[in-house]
């Protein structure tokens, strides 16, 4: 296997352009960087159309030597695969710290869709809407706790960060292979979104000033979460669909959170009463002859 050695090869430049939203529109890309991003996008059976990797820099760690094992089934199954020097795979990279292995995946293989086809078997009841969220890394942050929250998909507005740049994905943390995210969408839109079937019941804004704390609300039926812009809050189309706002209670003075800890709060929250209303839904009900 020939091994890239210019940083101005022309695969090394095809990777470096996902680093921009041209780049990844252009291409229909995005790019992963790491051991971990690349074994999840693995597990997830989605395989990386380009794959490039530093096979000293992998050898140096555990992740990367197990990782190592699996480049070849990343070739059988369809990838570009090329080694490459380090330098190379510093000019692809978009981290200060390059972790030895940087490719590119089809935007089509994390299609909302398909993902939803792929993730049928179970009722999630939360939509999450971002409201021109700008910054990627509390982006990145929300979208790994809405999956591990088991929400059932996230609406992303129009001023949103795109969830496809680098520091997005780095965040998530591979969120973006298993949670249906659909990116660019009008409040019309969205509020078709949470009619559609089964329409929420609740479309919920999360506000530091709310009157209603957010664990007061039941969050194990199907309901809808706004989260506001970090700066100016939830807009005026957004804030037309709710029914209800809700805060976190807080102590010490403290006036607000982050939006990618507020937001995970309240999911964890929504997560936390599905997980009671099953388990009393489990239990055997007292029958009238035990009661005499």
């Amino acid at each position: 296997m020939a091994m890239i050695t210019s940083p101005a090869n022309p695969r090394i430049a095809l990777l470096r352009s996902l680093q921009s939203g041209k780049g990844r529109e252009a291409e229909r890309l995005f790019l992963i960087e790491g051991p971990h991003l690349l074994a999840a996008a693995l597990e997830a059976k989605i395989t990386p159309q380009l794959l490039v990797y530093d096979p000293l820099a992998l050898e140096r760690t555990v992740e990367g030597r197990r990782l190592l094992e699996r480049v070849a089934d990343a070739r059988a199954s369809g990838a570009e695969v090329y080694e490459a020097t380090a330098q190379a795979i510093e000019r692809a990279s978009d981290t200060r710290a390059p972790q030895g292995i940087v490719a590119a995946i089809a935007l089509e293989d994390v299609a909302p869709d398909r993902l939803r086809a792929r993730r049928r078997g179970r009722a999630r009841p939360v939509l999450l809407a971002l409201d021109a969220l700008a910054d990627p890394g509390n982006m990145g942050t929300i979208l790994r706790s809405a999956l591990a929250a088991d929400v059932d998909e996230a609406l992303l507005s129009v001023g949103s960060a795109d969830p496809f740049a680098p520091k997005v994905v780095r965040a998530g943390a591979g969120a973006h292979f298993h949670l249906p995210i659909r990116a660019g969408l009008g409040w019309e839109e969205i509020g078709q979104r949470f009619a559609c079937a089964p329409a929420v019941n609740d479309v919920l804004v999360a506000e530091a000033s709310a009157p209603t704390p957010y664990d007061e609300i039941n969050l194990a039926e199907r309901v809808a979460l706004i989260i506001g812009n970090e700066a100016h809050g939830v807009s005026r189309e957004a804030a037309k669909l709710a029914t209800r706002h809700v805060s976190i209670p807080m102590w010490n003075k403290v006036e607000s959170l982050n939006a990618g800890i507020a937001a995970s709060v309240i999911l964890f929250e929504a997560a936390r009463q599905r997980r009671e209303r099953d388990r009393e839904s489990m239990r055997p009900q007292a029958s009238s002859n035990d009661a005499n």
